[in-house]
C-alpha cells in the first residue's frame, strides 16, 4: 500500500487501524466482511483513489486491529465504524460494505442519520431466524476452519483458494491470504451475538442505497425474496444484480462490479 496513509484510532473500547489516501478528495470508506481486511479491498478500489480519499480499516478482530476476546455484535461494529469516522473528521463519506461490513455500514447509517453521502452494500449480512444452539454451532464450525486454515503455509492456503474460487484474479488471494492469518477466532461470535437489526431500521436509513448482490444459485445472501422485502422498506434504494457472481461480487465480477459502483457514484 504504497503511499497510503496508516494509522490507529481509538474509539469504542479498541484500536482501529486504517489506512487512507489522505488526498483531500470525497471520502470513501470500505468495511469488509468476515475474516477478512482492510487490504482486501484493494485489487478493485485502490483506482478510485484518483478520485476519492479512500479509507480501508480492519474491523475489530482482524488485520492489525485490537482482538478482544469478546464484544463482536453488530452494534460494537457499528459504533467503531461510526468512530472511525468521526476522529478522521470525514465529512459524509460514502461507504461500502460487504457482508459482516455490509450489515456494519447500514447499521452504523440508520443509528446516525446525516453521517454517511450513500451507501454501497455488497451481499450484506442479514438477520437469520435460527435457534441460538444452532448459530453458535454454526460459530465454532467457523472457527475451526479459521484455525485449519491458520495451520497452512501461505502458499497452500493460496494455492486451496485458487482452485476453489477460479474467478478471482491473481491480486485477491495475498491478500485474502493474508487476512485469514490475522484474523480471530474470538469475532465468529458476531454470527450469534444478540444485536440490532439493520433491516428493522432500513427505513430510518435517509441517504441514497445501492444494493449489490449475485446469482440466486451461487449461494448469495441477498436471495430474491430478501431483496423484495428490503425494497419495500427502504427510502432512496437500488438494486443491482449481477450475472456470474456469488457472494463476494466484486472478486468474483469486478468490471461488472465496479460498472454498477461507478454509475451510482456519479449521481450521489
Amino acid at each position: 500500500m504504497h503511499n497510503w496513509h496508516t494509522g490507529d484510532v481509538h474509539t469504542n473500547g479498541v484500536s482501529i487501524h486504517y489506512y487512507r489516501t489522505n488526498n483531500g478528495k470525497p471520502p470513501l470508506v470500505l468495511a469488509h466482511g468476515l475474516t477478512d481486511s482492510g487490504p482486501c479491498w484493494l485489487p478493485v478500489f485502490a483506482p478510485l483513489a484518483d478520485t476519492y480519499d479512500v479509507v480501508v480499516y480492519d474491523a475489530r478482530g482482524h488485520g492489525h486491529s485490537d482482538k478482544p476476546t469478546t464484544g463482536y455484535s453488530f452494534d460494537q461494529h457499528a459504533a467503531d465504524l461510526a468512530g472511525l469516522i468521526n476522529a478522521l473528521g470525514l465529512t459524509q463519506p460514502v461507504v461500502v460494505g460487504h457482508s459482516m461490513g455490509g450489515a456494519t455500514a447500514a447499521l452504523m447509517a440508520a443509528l446516525n442519520p446525516g453521517v454517511v453521502r450513500a451507501l454501497i452494500l455488497e451481499d450484506p449480512a442479514v438477520a437469520r431466524d435460527v435457534p441460538l444452539d444452532q448459530a453458535q454451532q454454526l460459530a465454532e464450525q467457523w472457527r475451526a476452519e479459521t484455525r485449519e486454515e491458520q495451520s497452512l503455509s501461505r502458499e497452500a492456503l493460496i494455492a486451496r483458494e485458487r482452485f476453489r474460487s477460479p474467478k478471482w484474479s491473481e491480486a485477491e488471494l495475498g491478500p485474502w491470504a493474508d487476512a485469514k492469518f490475522q484474523v480471530s477466532p474470538a469475532t465468529m461470535e458476531v454470527v450469534y451475538a444478540p444485536s440490532t437489526s439493520w433491516e428493522a431500521l432500513l427505513d430510518q436509513i435517509t441517504c441514497p442505497i445501492l444494493l449489490i448482490t449475485g446469482e440466486p444459485e451461487l449461494n448469495v445472501v441477498v436471495q430474491p425474496a430478501i431483496a423484495a422485502e428490503l425494497q419495500q422498506h427502504w427510502r432512496n434504494g437500488t438494486l443491482v444484480r449481477i450475472a456470474g457472481a456469488g457472494h463476494c461480487v466484486r472478486r468474483d465480477q469486478p468490471a461488472a462490479y465496479l460498472a454498477a459502483v461507478h454509475e451510482f457514484l456519479a449521481m450521489v
